[in-house]
């Protein structure tokens, strides 16, 4: 899904008007994109967490020439799926640890 497609997506879901859904969609991605850019977190209740990881310096290999180089340490995004959105794209799973957490009682 692309950004247009999930614009449409929430507007059909919200009964909102698709140019009214882009703005709303556009300001909560530049906000996530902000709070990130600080160093914090952004965590969304039942669906994850946004968190800025230190990726640490460290040296390469080209592959086509074999030759090596150095790889400057940066900053990275990383999500972390929450619970509920877990559970939902593994229904199966969540059946089976509900059933081992039923016996242990």
């Amino acid at each position: 899904m692309n950004k247009a497609e999930l614009i449409d997506a929430i507007a059909e879901k919200a009964n909102a008007s698709k140019a009214a859904t882009a703005v709303l969609l556009s300001a909560t991605l530049e906000a996530i994109a902000e709070a990130l850019v600080k160093g914090e977190n952004v965590q969304l209740i039942g669906f994850g967490t946004f968190s800025v990881s230190e990726r640490a310096a460290r040296t390469g290999r080209n592959p086509q020439t074999g030759k090596e180089l150095k790889i400057a340490a940066k900053s990275v995004a990383r999500f972390k799926a929450g619970a509920a959105l877990s559970t939902a794209m593994n229904p199966a799973k969540a059946k089976t640890a509900a059933k081992a957490t039923a016996k242990k009682k």
